[in-house]
């Protein structure tokens, strides 16, 4: 109620104040009375969603996979964590992800991971069940096509499962839909390792290209039960530009100067397969919208605030783009036999100047970037504290 109340209020005075301005003030003083105003609209924005509830797989995952065993890899060891958090904690980077940065830029604390231990009421600002190695589809898919399926089975659909078990207890007694219409749901990135799996095991990129439409179908069918259950906000990320990654630059490397980008220096099969999924993933969020107006359908340009990493690092202070920080010597960082963690491999100086971190996942330093571009434009639409500004007074739980 004490939320409701103050939401009002600054509702209210906003709306006496522009009045006056625009009654008595001369032009230029009015210029500068909406912009000031503009420039605090993210405060605003920022009190409206109550909750963060997340899906996906490393991108996401702030300590689930860690805590299933050998699943976490090296991320219980540092250097991963030593940017911010200055110990390991199950994050796959030196220190924050995307949905870390959102967390805080909307003013919510930072999302536990589901497997970090506490009951249903400890959630009440949000839980993470994104798990490193995660796919949108579930193993049974990759087993009938004779690809050995050894990386977890928390598919998405079965976070999603995890989830509807959980709702109810978060605020008891209460209808799960009031929780949910605050909420901001984070749709992954979730689909990458449909593809990144594959290709590990050298599957072609043709046979790999048929999987598309089955990832986004079950992107798709876990999109309308969220909505079925309430919710009214939801960030949905296309794919990265999977040719700039150091460890498919590594794999695949050629002296054939034709294979490569000429902007960028990435390998243009593998982008155009990324291109391809989000091609269709927007297309069918585009079905999703015409079919709930009501709810906010946000699709997360991950591809293109990638690339603008590659096309023009120095805006980012970038100096290594396509070269691992943490795993070995070599043109792209990167060797299996000394990956990130392992006793012989080396640490870049400064992460901050690299786009990668250790050649799959990237640093706190680009995970920011894309972040902020995310919360303030240009690549969500509209940004999320935009977004937030649309959630109505009514939508937002006071118990």
């Amino acid at each position: 109620m004490i939320f409701r109340l103050m939401r009002a209020l600054v509702n209210a005075a906003f709306s006496i104040s522009l009045a006056i301005a625009m009654a008595a003030a001369p032009p230029h003083r009015l210029v500068s009375f909406l912009l000031s105003f503009s420039l605090a609209l993210p405060l605003v924005a920022a009190e409206c969603f109550t909750s963060i509830y997340s899906f996906g797989d490393s991108l996401a995952d702030t300590g689930n996979a860690i805590r299933l065993g050998s699943l976490g890899g090296p991320t219980g060891n540092l250097p991963y964590g030593r940017t911010f958090f200055q110990r390991p904690t199950g994050r796959f980077s030196d220190g924050r992800l995307m949905i870390d940065f959102i967390a805080q830029g909307l003013g919510l604390p930072l999302v536990p991971p589901y497997l970090g231990g506490g009951s249903g009421e400890d959630f009440r600002k949000g839980v993470n069940f994104a798990v490193a190695g995660a796919t949108a589809l579930d193993l049974s898919f990759f087993r009938a096509k004779g690809i050995q399926a050894t990386w977890t089975d928390r598919s998405l659909h079965v976070q999603i499962g995890l989830f509807k078990q959980l709702l109810p207890s978060i605020f008891p007694g209460h209808d799960p839909k009031d929780v949910l219409n605050s909420s901001l749901i984070l749709m992954g990135e979730i689909g990458g390792n449909d593809y990144n799996h594959p290709f590990f095991q050298r599957r072609t990129v043709e046979e790999i290209r048929t999987f598309v439409p089955d990832v986004i179908g079950s992107i798709s069918s876990a999109i309308n039960e969220l909505i079925s259950l309430g919710a009214k906000t939801m960030l949905v990320p296309g794919n990265f530009p999977i040719g700039c990654v150091p460890v498919y630059l590594d794999i695949y490397k050629t002296e054939n100067v034709e294979y490569y980008e000429s902007e960028t220096s990435c390998i243009k099969w593998l982008n155009e397969l990324s291109q391809y999924h989000n091609r269709l993933l927007k297309e069918e969020l585009d079905r999703l919208w015409k079919l709930h107006p009501q709810v906010k359908i946000i699709y997360a340009n991950y591809y293109d605030a990638m690339l603008s990493f590659f096309r023009a690092p120095h805006v980012f202070g970038f100096k290594f783009p396509l070269r691992a920080c943490c795993g070995s010597d070599g043109p792209y960082g990167v060797n299996p036999n000394a990956a990130c963690g392992h006793i012989n491999a080396k640490v870049c100086s400064d992460p901050s100047r690299s786009v990668s971190w250790d050649g799959i996942h990237l640093t706190e330093a680009a995970y920011g970037a894309i972040a902020n571009s995310l919360l303030e434009g240009p690549h969500a639409d509209p940004p999320l504290k935009q977004a937030c500004l649309g959630i109505q007074l009514n939508d937002v739980y006071d118990f």
